[in-house]
């Protein structure tokens, strides 16, 4: 379950603003899709993510974050949430400010963040509350997606419960620490998803609470030119940031370290409150002081929004905090689709109305968001998604918006551009896909799927194929072939040659409970 804020309502409203939800029924979504391995991590596991995917009645804003009851879900935007959990009537509620929970399979998939008994048992008698207003020392995920609190000599795992000793779980820890954060490094398996934590001027490397061996170290010997006893630190991947990084925060400074070339670059960020923890959810960055947090930019340290807010209503489960209500699971049944795509950097992203999620990052759970969020020229959804060539192209009506998959989303000069002029096709677009190493964009229109080159210049029409479908929602085309969505439904292909030569349609699959954490 997630707090109702990352959409839209800033949480101070009345209670009559937070009951349960809302859907998207009347978004038409319609989309695209191209590649995607972690969407497939099997065929069982895709037809769980695209189940979250479908159309018209779409994913809601819910946040699936790893069962906790409030996750990181603030939002600045306008004063209306969107989120599917009973009004299944075809209205859109815009006045319902809401969290929910979508699923008992997010709820399972998160209960390590919450109460893995297992891995993070015991509370102690001199646990401080957390309720009560704390100032955390250090926030990160774990290797299993659990996010970890820090205060003092103690822990918390997840958004909800006790907190424990953290000598307990890091068993050379010796006092409260300074800093902490997730290793992003793929390009080094025996690192990535290690935790680092910072204590005056050593860091220790801990993986499966196992510390390394040769640690603690000097932070100097890991992370040369990196200050000692920092405020906090927090990862940044390449994609967010221009490189894979760290940044470490010490007073108003910013030491941003290049982890490949171990280059550190220091920024001061004077109008960003200093940070005692930060915190980075779902390519969203958070930076804690006191009892509050004020959500940044990466790069360049801007604030967007009404900030500071209170980590009570958002981070955790507390009295008289947050939201409340009774909150049903999400039905796979009931789930639609708008579009879908996964770019060059490898994110993949599902669209429903005015809002979009994050896929490939499910071990941290599952989070809606604005998609003015990303993408702020697109307003009120989109009816077709692809990304090529290191750019993704949003299709909303008539015209076609194109974004760099940087760091982050920069509009091209000179869009949007009209369909026509773009792509060389009229009329209302329901789906699209690009495969991977492809060059041929495939735009479904009612029952015909026309194959735009995309390589040509201007781009034209090259091929029409009927298909054996009508009513698509969205396509989604990866290494191991092609979904397409309608309804809670979707039709695999194995090549679009395949599809293109298809009769007759193949037998649907359901959308599970897998992407979303929907209730199947």
């Amino acid at each position: 379950m997630v707090s109702c804020e990352e959409l839209s309502c800033p949480l101070g409203e009345s209670d009559d603003k937070r009951s349960t939800a809302a859907t998207f029924s009347k978004a038409r979504c319609k989309g695209s899709v191209s590649r995607h391995n972690l969407v497939e991590a099997s065929t069982k596991h895709l037809a769980l993510s695209q189940q979250s995917l479908s159309k018209k009645n779409t994913f809601n804003e819910t946040a699936v974050d790893s069962g906790s009851p409030s996750s990181p879900v603030e939002s600045e935007d306008s004063c209306h949430r969107y989120t599917v959990d009973t009004l299944w009537d075809g209205s859109l509620k815009q006045d319902h400010c809401c969290s929910i929970s979508t699923t008992d399979l997010s709820r399972k998939e998160h209960l390590l963040m919450n109460d893995d008994k297992t891995e993070y048992g015991g509370t102690s008698p001199a646990a401080p509350d957390r309720c009560a207003g704390v100032e955390f020392d250090a926030i990160t995920p774990n290797e299993k997606g659990n996010t970890l609190f820090f205060k003092g000599d103690h822990v918390w795992n997840g958004f909800t419960g006790p907190a424990q000793l953290s000598s307990l779980h890091f068993k050379e820890l010796n006092g409260p620490i300074n800093a902490a954060f997730r290793m992003h490094n793929t390009e080094n398996p025996d690192d990535h998803d290690h935790i680092y934590l910072f204590q005056d001027d050593k860091v220790y490397s801990y993986f499966n609470q196992t510390l390394e061996e040769g640690y603690p170290k000097q932070i100097q010997e890991d992370f040369p030119g990196v200050p000692t006893h920092l405020d906090a630190a927090v990862e940044c991947p390449k994609g967010e940031c221009m490189a894979d990084s760290v940044l470490f925060f010490k007073g108003q400074d910013v030491h941003v370290y290049d982890i490949a070339t171990k280059a550190v670059k220091t920024k001061t960020w004077s109008h960003l409150p200093s940070c005692t923890s930060a915190f980075r959810w779902l390519e969203h960055y958070y930076c804690f002081h006191g009892q509050n947090f004020t959500r940044f930019h990466p790069v360049s340290g801007e604030v967007t929004g009404a900030y500071p807010k209170d980590a009570r209503h958002y981070f955790m489960t507390c009295p008289n905090f947050g939201h409340g209500g009774d909150r049903k699971p999400l039905k796979c049944s009931d789930v639609k689709l708008n579009a879908a795509t996964t770019d060059d950097g490898g994110r993949t992203y599902f669209f429903a109305g005015p809002i979009y999620m994050r896929v490939d990052t499910h071990r941290d759970g599952f989070h809606a968001f604005p998609i003015t969020r990303a993408w702020r020229e697109v307003n009120d959804g989109v009816d077709a998604v692809f990304s090529y060539d290191s750019k993704i192209y949003l299709i909303k009506g008539d015209q076609v918006y194109i974004y760099k998959a940087d760091a982050h989303f920069t509009l091209i000069e000179g869009y949007p551009k009209t369909v026509k002029e773009e792509l060389g096709i009229e009329g209302t677009v329901d789906a699209a896909f690009v495969c991977p190493n492809e060059n041929i964009a495939h735009i479904i229109q009612g029952k015909i799927m026309r194959d735009v080159d995309l390589t040509a210049t201007p781009r034209v029409i090259s091929q029409n194929f009927p298909l054996p479908l009508s009513d698509i929602d969205a396509g989604l085309c990866g290494d191991d072939g092609i979904r397409l969505f309608k309804g809670s439904q979707f039709y695999y292909y194995e090549s679009p040659r395949i599809l293109a030569m298809g009769r007759i349609a193949p037998v649907a699959s359901d959308i599970t409970s897998a992407l979303m954490g929907c209730e199947d």
